[in-house]
């Protein structure tokens, strides 16, 4: 089913033109555990898309379904629950990267820096927009 979104298995992954190892290498990343949209498939390789809308193939192996996100748009607290009324733990910076544990229609649990907290789903990217799981 497509999109979805999976995570980055290894520190470097390149990313090539196309579905093969016969395809030139058009940017690496070197971000383990970085969210990412796999849009389609062709055997063995993914094409996916990261936040910033980039595109390009890469080899299953190197590909996690551990479901990871990224803070987007401003510093971004993480609560003790799914309500701004509860406690804040910490403020996370845009671009942090944090693991996806469950998500409800509007919250999801997030795990930044060893620490389990709720977010606004809206200050994520990482997840559909009308997706749930716990």
């Amino acid at each position: 089913e497509f999109p979805r979104y999976a995570s980055l298995r290894a520190e470097k992954v390149n990313v090539r033109s196309g579905p093969g190892f016969r395809y030139p290498i058009v940017w690496v990343f070197i971000r383990k555990g970085m969210p990412i949209e796999i849009t389609t498939e062709f055997e063995s390789w993914r094409k996916i898309r990261d936040r910033d809308g980039s595109e390009g193939w890469v080899h299953q192996n190197l590909i996690s379904s551990t479901r990871m996100a990224l803070v987007i748009g401003a510093v971004r607290p993480l609560h003790d629950g799914s309500s701004t009324t509860t406690p804040v733990l910490l403020f996370a910076e845009p671009g942090v990267q944090g693991e996806l544990v469950a998500c409800n229609k509007s919250w999801c649990k997030v795990r930044i820096a060893g620490r389990a907290g709720w977010m606004q789903r809206e200050y994520l990217w990482g997840v559909n927009a009308e997706e749930t799981f716990e």
